[in-house]
């Protein structure tokens, strides 16, 4: 069903791991979390454009909050009339709200192919099939280890399931570890707390914005999904933990380096608009000249 994002996330995938299994080993734990991170830095250097350009939007959109407010007073009862008009005030200075959605659509497409392709590395159990769908015949060990996933061919999915880090299996979850559960704790947890502090972290980054729905995002940008990575931490394998907690940690980054550069311009022009009006006004004790008709 979504194969347009299966093999595209696994093509890069797996050159990532063939590049890092030269000085590794193919069936290297290290190899293979490493492929992961250097996936999600992938493609979050392709959506660094389009990010920059929705923080701009936003910044430009607070700007003319107090413009919207008032054309939204001037045609409460033309809803149409209303509409057009923030359309055009939009359109006047750039601001595209479709624009912000594009990076949000292209992480979760690149989750919902990576969280696949990694979970088809095992199809032994009944709803490794799909995201979304379940089967009564799961694959045996033997035909598993031997079915190839996607990009990957046989030798390389053997390789996944016998890649471990520290002893714990890449595959595995806190709850479902047994007797490994202690190497798995040992990466999952510091993972999930990374994950969760950057998510906060990047929320706290974030301009708030006038109205109550802003607000209340804000407020579970800040607590609420920072929780559910906790919560996630204990139900997800550890190496879809590594591409969460590497996408929270450069969306922190970027959020801060975007916030500071944003920051820094507004200043600017500030300085400059200041110096430009004190340049204008008269001097005291000059009388300011009419100008000639």
């Amino acid at each position: 069903m979504l194969d347009f994002v299966y093999f595209p996330v696994s093509a890069v995938l797996w050159c990532w791991h063939r590049l890092l299994a030269y000085p590794l080993g193919a069936a290297d734990g290290l190899a293979w979390l490493l492929a992961v991170v250097a996936l999600v830095v992938t493609v979050r250097a392709l959506l660094i454009v389009p990010a920059v350009r929705q923080a701009r939007s936003q910044a430009t959109l607070r700007s003319l909050q107090p413009q919207l407010d008032g054309l939204r007073r001037k045609h409460r009862d033309e809803p149409r009339a209303q509409a057009e008009q923030i359309r055009l005030l939009h359109r006047e200075h750039g601001v595209s709200l479709f624009a912000g959605f594009v990076p949000l659509i292209a992480q979760a497409l690149v989750f919902l192919g990576l969280f696949h392709v990694l979970r088809s590395f095992d199809r032994t159990g009944a709803y490794a099939v799909g995201p979304f769908t379940s089967t009564d015949t799961p694959l045996s060990p033997e035909v598993n280890s031997a079915t190839a996933n996607y990009l990957f061919g046989a030798p390389e999915v053997r390789a996944f399931l016998d890649a471990r880090l520290f002893g714990a299996p890449l595959s595995a979850t806190l709850s479902g570890a047994g007797e490994t559960f202690a190497a798995v704790a040992a990466l999952a947890i510091p993972l999930v707390v990374i994950a969760a502090l950057a998510t906060h972290f990047t929320a706290r980054l974030t301009p708030s914005g006038p109205d109550g729905t802003a607000a209340i995002m804000r407020n579970l940008a800040l607590w609420v999904f920072p929780a559910g990575a906790l919560v996630g931490g204990a139900i997800l394998p550890v190496v879809v933990l590594a591409y969460f907690a590497t996408n929270a940690v450069w969306t922190c980054a970027q959020q801060y380096l975007i916030h500071r550069s944003l920051s820094a311009k507004a200043a600017a022009a500030a300085t400059l608009a200041t110096a430009t009006a004190r340049a204008a006004a008269p001097r005291p004790g000059v009388k300011p000249q009419r100008r000639k008709r």
